[in-house]
Formats: C-alpha cells, structure tokens, sequence
C-alpha cells in the first residue's frame, strides 16, 4: 500500500499517528560513506572524522581493499558493539551500529588515541621498535638476514619496557607464515606486546593472508603510537 496523505500504511491500519511518530522518531538512519580509492590511513580518517562530528547509530562503510576493511573494522570495534563486513561486485562493506557509551562524552584527541591508552606501569618507559625492513644494515644481504633475526630473538631482554612492535614495507615479511622469527613475535605478543603490521605493505606483497601474528594497522595507528611511545627505536 502507498503512503495517503503524508503518512505510511501503517497509518492507516490501526497505527495511528501515535505510533507513526514513535516509529518515525527510533528509526536507525544508517550513514553511507564511500572510501574507495582511498590510501592508507585515509579510509579510517574518514570514518573517524565522520563519528567525531555526529552522533552516528548505524554506518557503512564501502572500501576497495583487504588492508582498508581491516583497518576500519577495527577502528569501528573500538567505537560500536556491532561489526560485520562482507563483498560483493562493489567492494568490501562494514557495518556497524549499537554506539558504545564510552566514546560519546570524550574529547577528539582521545577519540583519535582511543586504541591506545596510556598504561599504567610506573616509572617504566614504553619503548616502540620500529622495523622498515627484514635485514639489518647493508653490505651483505644474507647477514643482515641473519643480525635482524638475532635482533629479534633479543628484544625479549627489554622486558616490559618493550611496548610496540611495529612492521612497515619489507620488515612485515618478518610478521608472516615462513618467517624465521615468527614464534618469538608470537611469544611476544602472548607477553603483551602489541604487534602493528602494516595493512598496505602486506597487500603491496600480496601477503595479506600469510600474516600470522599482530594486528593488520595503518600509518595513523603507527603515528599515534609514536607520540605515546617514551622512546622510539628504528631499524
């Protein structure tokens, strides 16, 4: 039946125009944004900037990538109760409704550092080791191969002063199946330390799926994690 007069169907079977506005009034609009075509961090810069200027019940978000559906995905954890994405012909879609309470109140700059909270651990320094690549210095390939692996085997020395682990361009070939440090960085982060891989590097080495240890992140999660860090170390 076509809506009369301004009104739905339900109007006009026995809803009244009582329970017309009440439907009216809780009905989830579900926000639409498109992210396609987008690099890394762009998709969750757009999603983050979208939460932080509405209060948005339900979003979808389409994107046109692995790394990007990854990403958003766990951004949105952070911020709604509800998940879920899927594909079709058009890309990968999230969807999520149900806001958290706990984001509403709190202020942009906590918003943007949400995944990462200061911890409480005293005096102690949180250090970050930053890992560009899977060798270590230059020269001789196959012994930077064999120092960055004893380099690893080795941060376990740091103890709970060893805070991020994060893996940009060739070093998150350290971060996937084959790897000959995979079982100490999986003994790491069974000790707490929080393992970042790169979202675009994996999907520029097409290894997205061999990735067995950390969460897949993007240059804002890597950013942020820099500004909390008490010391920084590059490789």
């Amino acid at each position: 039946m076509e809506a009369l007069f301004g009104f739905p169907p339900l109007f006009f079977m026995g809803g009244g125009r009582d329970s017309y506005l009440f439907l009216k009034r809780n009905k989830k609009m579900t926000k639409m944004l498109d992210a396609r075509g987008l690099s890394c961090p762009a998709p969750v810069l757009m999603v983050r900037d979208a939460i932080a200027a509405e209060d948005i019940d339900a979003l979808e978000v389409i994107v046109d990538n692995e790394a990007a559906r990854e990403n958003v995905s766990r951004f949105l954890g952070t911020q709604y109760s509800s998940v879920a994405a899927s594909q079709d012909e058009k890309g990968h879609k999230i969807r999520a409704h149900d806001r958290k309470e706990a984001p509403l109140n709190i202020p942009q700059k906590a918003r943007n550092t949400a995944p990462f909270k200061k911890d409480s651990v005293g005096s102690k320094q949180k250090i970050m080791v930053f890992i560009a690549t899977d060798r270590m210095g230059f020269g001789d390939d196959e012994l930077g191969k064999k120092l960055m692996i004893n380099f690893i085997k080795t941060l376990k020395e740091m103890g709970d002063e060893l805070w991020r682990l994060a893996f940009v361009n060739n070093g998150v070939k350290l971060a996937v199946d084959g790897s000959p440090v995979i079982e100490d960085l999986m003994a790491r982060e069974t000790e707490g330390v929080h393992i970042l891989v790169c979202g675009t590097c994996l999907d520029h080495f097409d290894l997205l799926k061999d990735k067995k240890v950390g969460s897949t992140t993007n240059m804002l999660d890597i950013v942020t994690a820099m500004q909390l860090a008490d010391k920084v170390i590059s490789i």
